[in-house]
């Protein structure tokens, strides 16, 4: 009968899997739901207006200019002035427009600013690669945090009905005078402490699956466990060096910094050429047009230029001098700041790296400590039903078993992790790696 009801749960549970959505399929609904991730791609579709703005600066401008003016013109001419001007007041209408083009010749600021966007225009493609590599490494930690979690609700109602069936033995045995009431008090102790375990966990719970709720913006429905597929692997090549070096070359957080030290680079040479000169094509069109004037005749005039205009800043109160001197000291900061990243992509690689190979080690482990757990509580239950072993020893092996299993569970979760944290470090993480975690999977 008893085989019979674990079958049944067995079949239940693989029935709900069949259902059940893996991680893949939530990423993709944290993709189309994700508010931080949609922020990230209007930022990245911001700054890459960064780049016809700066290409703005070295094209020609050309503006219109129109008018339209009533006059009132009232002239008094001195008696001894020619007969043929006389006084009076004049009203008339003149208008006119004009078109002007300026095309910058040498302008040396407008062309370090048109070369720093394009580096902001390149910056915005990495942040939105990183908002991308984040958004994998959020929604697989949000799904094994709720996998954990349901482990341990699991494992907590296992424990306790396995705590019961030890507490209505004791308290059979008390009846028929074999066993104290120590025994009893024991289990029924350990029984009231699982079951404030079991709330606790399931509260936990209900915190995780808030949390991917708020990721994929919908009730999670169940989601795959790990299953036969899981298997352990040590980073290719098993070299921590050699994963640190491929960091310096690739590492997305490295390389924003690496731009923003360009960038601060250019911005001290653009304010140094404040002090430099500009030379610009110009040409205008003016067309005016009056039907009245001071002698009371109408005139229409047109007027056509083109040259060249050179302007020579020889004093602006210090101000060029003062940007030039701030855009210094950004400078040395974001040279600070990019060997401060290459310190902090150095120490993540690392201990990603080691993540990986100390999580295989720890999963090993713990898998071999399952084994003998359960080989303990066996000998456990045989020696209490032999008189060698006390109630005690077989509730503190149980709980022993459910601890170890417990941590065997955190443990798988946190090395698929830290594989994602490693390739994240070099910045190769992509959805294909997502897919490989994804085959352990049921």
């Amino acid at each position: 009968m008893k085989l019979n009801s674990i079958l049944l749960a067995i079949l239940l549970a693989a029935s709900n899997w069949a259902g059940a959505v893996d991680l893949l399929e939530t990423f993709h609904a944290a993709q189309a739901n994700d508010p931080v991730f949609a922020a990230a791609r209007a930022a990245q579709q911001a700054g890459q207006e960064k780049l016809p703005q700066g290409r703005s600066l070295l094209m020609p401008s050309i503006n219109l200019s129109a008018n339209t003016t009533f006059n009132n013109l009232d002239t008094q001419y001195h008696p001894d002035q020619p007969p043929f001007l006389t006084s009076g007041t004049h009203q008339y209408n003149s208008n006119g427009y004009g078109v002007n083009l300026v095309q910058p010749l040498f302008r040396q600021q407008n062309w370090l600013a048109y070369s720093e966007s394009e580096l902001q225009a390149a910056q915005a493609d990495i942040q939105l690669r990183i908002a991308a590599q984040d958004l994998i490494l959020r929604t697989a930690q949000a799904y094994f945090d709720v996998l954990i979690a349901q482990d341990s609700v699991g494992l907590a109602e296992a424990q306790k009905t396995a705590i019961s069936e030890q507490l209505e033995q004791a308290k059979r045995n008390f009846e028929v005078g074999s066993a104290t009431v120590t025994d009893t008090l024991e289990a029924q102790a350990r029984y009231d402490q699982t079951g404030a375990q079991q709330i606790a966990a399931q509260n936990n719970l209900e915190i995780k699956l808030s949390a991917l709720q708020q990721l994929i913006n919908t009730v999670p429905k169940d989601i795959k466990p790990l299953g036969k597929q899981f298997k352990l692997e040590v980073p290719q090549p098993v070299d921590i060096e050699k994963w640190v070096d491929t960091a310096q070359l690739s590492n997305l957080q490295l390389a924003m910094a690496q731009a923003n030290a360009e960038i601060a680079d250019k911005e001290v040479a653009r304010n140094r050429g404040g002090h430099y000169p500009t030379l610009d094509l110009v040409a205008n069109y003016t067309q005016n047009n009056a039907n009245g004037g001071s002698f009371g005749i109408g005139i229409d005039t047109t007027s056509k230029s083109i040259g060249v205009q050179l302007n020579m800043p020889l004093f602006q109160g210090g101000v060029v001098s003062s940007k030039w001197r701030e855009a210094s000291a950004n400078l040395e900061r974001a040279r600070q700041e990019l060997e401060s990243a290459r310190r902090n992509v150095a120490q993540q690689t690392r201990q990603a790296y080691l993540g990986v190979v100390s999580g295989v080690a720890q999963v090993q482990a713990l898998q071999q400590a399952l084994a003998s757990s359960i080989s303990v509580l066996d000998a456990s239950k045989l020696g209490h039903e032999i008189g060698v072993r006390t109630n005690l020893d077989v509730l503190n092996a149980q709980q022993q078993l459910y601890s170890t299993r417990r941590d065997l569970y955190q443990a798988q979760y946190n090395y698929l992790i830290s594989q994602l944290q490693l390739k994240a470090a070099v910045g190769s993480l992509g959805e294909d790696d997502l897919g490989k975690v994804n085959q352990a999977l049921y």
